[in-house]
């Protein structure tokens, strides 16, 4: 069975071997069709990715050819069509991790508004297990440039759910190094922040928690010119507050795990 990659290293695989694809421009035309979502991608658009919008004379030749040699790798279901002036991905009966990670996190949020929370928190880290390094890794700067964002994006909003989920089942302390790693990672980004300080009011850690707001609202100020936003004020006035009693897992949560 084909397996196509784009959460790390693009490439596919054949029933576990990893085809030989060669160089960066033979992986960025796969990951563009493969992204495209078996929408076609004209030979301009191809050419933009691979030459950064100055493609040579003979480009429609070039990508002819990578999208030949990509041909000699398909089988099982999967076919690359040409159609007008472009190309296009039928994935057909293959794994797309790109595709897996969004199925995941959509059950994990529906697992999450049901009340298996659990559940959700296992489904979020299968989500995120798919990564196996940076997004779109092999590929022209070009493409990654275009695609990487919204991509890397959506995993930061998996994460933040699965650390909700966490915090939920009475996880605080084990979160508090993970999260100040994420903090320190992402200084600006308030969410990670405020998550960080419920960690640590939960953990019995109060004013580590108030140094974290503080810290976090000198950054802002410094950095950006601008106040803390509704989620880090929310979070400290709620701790001010003592709002966040120490959350416990119930008797399902503790031995939750994938169904299905």
């Amino acid at each position: 069975m084909l397996e196509f990659r784009v959460l790390g290293p693009v490439g596919l695989w054949s029933d576990g071997v990893e085809a030989p694809l060669g160089g960066c421009k033979q992986r960025t035309i796969l990951a563009a069709l493969l992204l495209a979502d078996g929408w076609v991608v004209s030979d301009s658009d191809l050419g933009g990715v691979l030459w950064e919008r100055r493609p040579p004379a003979t480009y429609q030749a070039q990508i002819y050819t990578y999208a030949s040699r990509l041909r000699g790798h398909f089988h099982g279901g999967a076919t690359i069509t040409r159609c007008g002036r472009g190309y296009r991905v039928e994935r057909g009966d293959t794994r797309f991790d790109l595709d897996e990670f969004y199925r995941l996190a959509k059950e994990g949020q529906a697992l999450m508004r049901s009340g298996r929370t659990g559940d959700a928190a296992s489904r979020f880290r299968a989500a995120l297990g798919l990564w196996s390094g940076p997004t779109l890794t092999g590929v022209t700067d070009a493409l990654a440039d275009n695609e990487r964002s919204r991509i890397e994006m959506a995993r930061m909003e998996v994460l933040e759910s699965r650390i909700d989920a966490d915090l939920h089942l009475g996880r605080h302390r084990q979160l508090t190094g993970e999260l100040t790693q994420l903090v320190g990672a992402h200084p600006l980004r308030e969410t990670f922040r405020a998550k960080l300080m419920i960690a640590l009011h939960r953990s019995d850690r109060q004013a580590e928690a108030f140094e974290t707001f503080h810290a976090g609202c000198g950054l802002l100020r410094e950095q950006l010119g601008v106040d803390p936003g509704p989620t880090l004020r929310s979070a400290h006035q709620a701790i001010l507050a003592d709002d966040f009693a120490p959350a416990r897992p119930g008797r399902g949560d503790l031995v939750a795990g994938p169904t299905g």
